[in-house]
């Protein structure tokens, strides 16, 4: 997490003293790299002399009966729409995968060497629902790992936080769905692709994890804005996918200016995929995720990639300041299984967000991975 150009690749024996100095690193050793966006961890396998390049984003889900790593009913923090297993999902086969990099070990998620780690720290999630999501697997994994510690949980719209006290740490999601700015004015609610009025709030915590992609083509009702403001122009509507990169590019530009990364280590959460359309996954008679009990094998998704994918990434590209991509988007494109479908409080069919414990605690693995290994922190 946190590159720079400078520190693109870490040195073998910059590898050698991390192996020395982390308990997880008994296993494999990494060092990050990051190219135009693509970030890609070196593993040099224990008693192997020889390092290789390893994309901890490429890979494949293999059974594991050590998995779920906690049982969700002793989890307080999960919301009703994640709550999969609380209401009714029958089959919990899906809860035995985990993720499988190709070239080396993705290190298990460590709540107590997480917390000691980030001792003193604030960590915010910063996003729509799917962040929400992201949060509350976190929380489920350090109060598995440590569940008598001392935690205070406190709402104050559009935030909720978790105070780990033993440890000082917190743990918060600010409920944001464009990241940039939505005004009630005399017209109505105005979706502004040039502002971003939260950034005071957000820029002070430690880490940040940024998400937003599932809003930008809600219509009717659902639409939480009225008119669009471009550029000091208004109007009605525009082409999503242009509002969403110039929302991005509002949003790196503010990175790029307003955050300290020497201090912030700055995340953005990749596109999360749904999974209400089979002929993505090679089942054209399928409409919903319904009925999807296992993933799908192998490291390759038949159906394409994400325009917002390509769009995210293209933006970052561009930023001057290091970005730590979480490319989450294949490996959870292979998870059609994963998704709460009714299973859930509203009992509505549900194959966007996904089930606690599930795919999102393999992406805090891969968040975790990348804050352990940074020496800054």
């Amino acid at each position: 997490m946190g590159l720079s150009k400078q520190r693109s690749a870490y040195s073998y024996n910059s590898v050698v003293s991390l192996y020395l100095t982390s308990i997880f690193l008994s296993v494999a050793c990494f060092s990050l790299a990051s190219v135009a966006g693509k970030h890609v961890y070196k593993s040099r396998k224990q008693g192997s002399s020889s390092s290789s390049s390893c994309n901890m984003y490429d890979g494949s889900w293999v059974y594991d009966e050590s998995y779920p790593m906690y049982d969700s009913s002793s989890c307080p923090y999960i919301r009703g729409e994640f709550n999969c297993k609380k209401y009714g999902r029958p089959n919990l086969g899906y809860l035995k995968y985990r993720w499988h990099p190709s070239n080396c070990d993705l290190p298990r998620f460590d709540g107590k060497k997480f917390l000691e780690q980030m001792k003193g720290k604030k960590i915010m999630f910063v996003g729509d629902s799917l962040s929400a999501d992201h949060c509350e697997s976190l929380l489920c994994l350090l109060h598995a790992s440590l569940p008598n510690s001392n935690a205070i949980q406190s709402v104050d719209d559009p935030v909720t936080t978790v105070v780990f006290q033993d440890y000082n740490v917190t743990v918060s999601v600010f409920h944001s769905l464009f990241l940039v700015d939505v005004a009630n004015e005399k017209i109505g609610r105005v979706l502004n692709l040039d502002s971003l009025k939260n950034g005071d709030i957000w820029k002070n915590k430690d880490v940040l994890i940024f998400n937003t992609w599932h809003w930008w083509y809600r219509r009717g009702a659902s639409q939480p804005w009225d008119y669009i403001e471009d550029d000091k122009e208004i109007m009605k509507d525009m082409d999503r996918m242009v509002a969403f990169r110039k929302a991005l590019t509002t949003w790196a530009n503010w990175i790029d200016s307003d955050v300290n990364t020497q201090t912030t280590k700055v995340f953005f959460q990749g596109i999360s995929p749904s999974h209400y359309n089979g002929t993505e996954w090679n089942e054209p008679g399928v409409t919903n995720c319904a009925k999807e009990t296992e993933p799908i094998s192998g490291s390759s998704y038949p159906g394409s990639l994400p325009e917002a994918a390509i769009v995210l990434k293209q933006v970052l590209s561009k930023m001057s300041k290091p970005v730590h991509l979480l490319d989450i988007t294949t490996l959870s494109q292979l998870r059609k299984d994963g998704h709460p479908s009714s299973y859930n409080k509203y009992k509505g069919m549900d194959c966007t967000h996904w089930c606690i414990a599930g795919v999102t605690d393999t992406w805090n693995q891969l968040l975790y991975a990348s804050l352990i290994l940074d020496s800054n922190l």
